[in-house]
């Protein structure tokens, strides 16, 4: 099983290999019984949008089959329709940070590479994406910033 930990943020925006790197040199650490290291690039503090975020609208891209459509995976509160495939929401707010949401909605595979989650504002480095929609994230940065809004309520 993941150590949750080890694997905080082992994608900086750097790229591919130095995360591996770190994830080896965590990974050989914990083994090793060293202390459990927290890698600080988990978040991403700067918003992806010039204007905050609305949770009204991020409610709406959250449920939204054209947009987010993360109920088809997420359960969260006061939405009847939802998934099981990816950990609930309830709660998600006060246990996560903005930044900690945000690059999680951002980019998921920056800590977990095996993600099942798509990255959401990523738009290189993708597979199997139809020819219409190379190059371009699936959500607007304004979405990004909605999304993180709604998930900041989720106390």
């Amino acid at each position: 099983m993941r150590d949750p930990v080890l694997n905080a943020g082992l994608l900086p925006a750097s790229g591919f290999p130095r995360a591996r790197k770190i994830a080896t040199l965590l990974t050989i650490g914990a083994i090793a019984g060293c202390a459990q290291l927290r890698v600080p690039n988990d978040r991403i503090e700067e918003r992806v949008a010039s204007v905050d975020g609305d949770a009204v609208r991020g409610r709406e891209v959250f449920v939204s089959r054209e947009a987010g459509h993360c109920v088809l995976c997420h359960a969260a509160p006061d939405i009847s329709l939802s998934g099981n495939i990816g950990p609930p929401l309830q709660g998600v707010g006060s246990r996560l940070s903005v930044a900690q949401l945000r690059l999680r909605v951002v980019d998921i595979t920056r800590l977990n590479p095996d993600a099942v989650m798509p990255a959401f504002y990523r738009a290189t480095e993708l597979n199997h994406v139809a020819r219409r929609y190379r190059d371009q994230p699936v959500l607007s940065a304004r979405q990004v910033e909605d999304v993180v809004a709604f998930l900041e309520t989720l106390k």
